[in-house]
């Protein structure tokens, strides 16, 4: 029986914690578009370290992780121009709605804040829909 779900299941208990520990740490929620964008447009020089600090860890522990992994296989398309297309259209979803998946889905709704669980409902709708269209009738990707 395939256990492939664990590491969906370990990677959401690690963001959950990851998202504990930077709101008790400093009172903030931890939205990964937020502190990218405070970053970029200079409104979060103020809190510049702790951005740096944040994203630095974002990158490193997948590497201090590798020894755990095992070889799996992905569903993403092969398709640069799609994944950049992707890429660029999750980042104008992101500021359309003020927020990630991490700021609205994991912090949000454990807040039961309801524009969290209303965004939430919205880009998951949404990524159903481009999967369903982009896949499955354009046969895209």
């Amino acid at each position: 029986m395939p256990v492939d779900w664990i590491w969906g299941l370990v990677g959401g208990l690690i963001i959950g914690t990851g998202g504990a520990v930077y709101l008790l740490g400093n009172g903030r929620i931890m939205g990964a578009s937020g502190i990218i964008g405070g970053l970029v447009d200079g409104s979060g020089r103020n809190a510049a370290a702790e951005r740096i600090t944040f994203l630095i860890g974002v990158f490193l522990l997948p590497i201090f992780l590798k020894p755990l992994y095992r070889p799996f296989e992905t569903h993403a398309s092969e398709n640069i121009a799609v994944l950049v297309a992707a890429g660029l259209l999750v980042g104008i979803g992101t500021r359309m709605a003020n927020g990630c998946t991490s700021g609205h889905g994991v912090c949000g709704i454990s807040r039961l804040s309801l524009r969290g669980i209303v965004a939430t409902v919205f880009y998951i709708g949404a990524g159903g829909l481009a999967v369903v269209l982009f896949r499955h009738i354009l046969g895209v990707i």
